[in-house]
């Protein structure tokens, strides 16, 4: 009897299943990527110094000065190839630090506009939130009786008051040809 070519006892035991399949054998170098971003900007961030560029050109003037003075052995004839070999390997892994080191700057900086956004939209929210709060206390102040209310009022009650008679009688009526005269009593 042949047996199947996907057949459970080829495959392994298939009986765990608490750790993807594979996860024990590891091939190739493993590494952290936020360190080797960290890594990247820290040689991005020298490799724009005013220092590597001094340094970078001391360099220069000295391997060509060694190379064209006659009583040295030359290791480096004058086209130069070995120092634009050197120059080529050089900015063959500058230029990917580089990239790498803006890509995680434009993250950072994505991640903080977000945040400024969102920022921005709690504040706004607060602020309608506040000017309805606003709204609806000023729309309750519009009917509760103010001092100068209650100045106006009792002014016209003291006057009222001020210009009954004594035994409790209504005020004095003016007729229209100017004599006063009380009510209930007869003109003469």
């Amino acid at each position: 009897m042949r047996m199947p070519l996907l057949s459970p006892r080829r495959l392994g035991d298939g009986g765990d299943l608490s750790a993807p399949r594979g996860t024990s054998l590891r091939v190739g170098a493993h590494y952290d990527p936020d360190a080797f971003g960290r890594i990247s900007e820290a040689t991005a961030r020298f490799l724009g110094t005013g220092r590597y560029l001094v340094g970078q050109s001391l360099f220069v003037l000295v391997w060509l000065a060694l190379n064209t003075v006659g009583f040295i052995r030359h290791w480096d004839p004058y086209p130069f190839i070995l120092l634009n070999l050197a120059f080529s390997t050089q900015a063959a892994y500058a230029a990917p630090l580089i990239l790498l080191a803006q890509n995680r700057q434009d993250d950072r900086d994505r991640a903080s506009i977000e945040r400024d956004r969102e920022v921005a939209t709690r504040t706004q929210d607060d602020a309608e939130y506040l000017a309805r709060e606003l709204a609806s206390v000023r729309l309750s102040l519009a009917d509760v009786v103010t001092t100068k209310d209650l100045d106006d009022r009792l002014s016209k009650l003291e006057k009222l008051l001020l210009g009954q008679e004594p035994n409790g009688q209504q005020p004095n009526v003016r007729e229209p040809n100017g004599r006063e005269e009380k009510e209930g009593a007869s003109s003469e």
